[in-house]
């Protein structure tokens, strides 16, 4: 079950950031909608390197797409993990 606390509740700060655990981040809302997220420093990390992945692939896919697609062979050979 999400954790959502009014930011208001940021006047006791300490209680609010003691509720942010791995996996468990705080919601806060402000005039009762949804604003801002209290995350854990890994659970950040862990989404930044995500979306710098999903970057990376999309980038692959766009160019598969316009330059065309490497056999399986040409990527081992590129590699160096199939020698000539």
């Amino acid at each position: 079950m999400p954790n959502i606390k009014p930011v208001s509740d940021l006047r006791n700060y300490s209680d609010v950031l003691h509720d942010v655990t791995a996996g468990a981040p705080v919601f806060l809302t402000k005039n009762g909608r949804g604003r801002y997220a209290i995350l854990d420093m890994q659970d950040f990390e862990k989404m930044q390197a995500t979306l710098r992945l999903m970057n990376e692939l999309a980038k692959g896919r766009k160019s598969g797409e316009e330059k065309g697609w490497l056999t399986l062979e040409n990527v081992e050979k590129k590699l160096g993990i199939i020698n000539e």
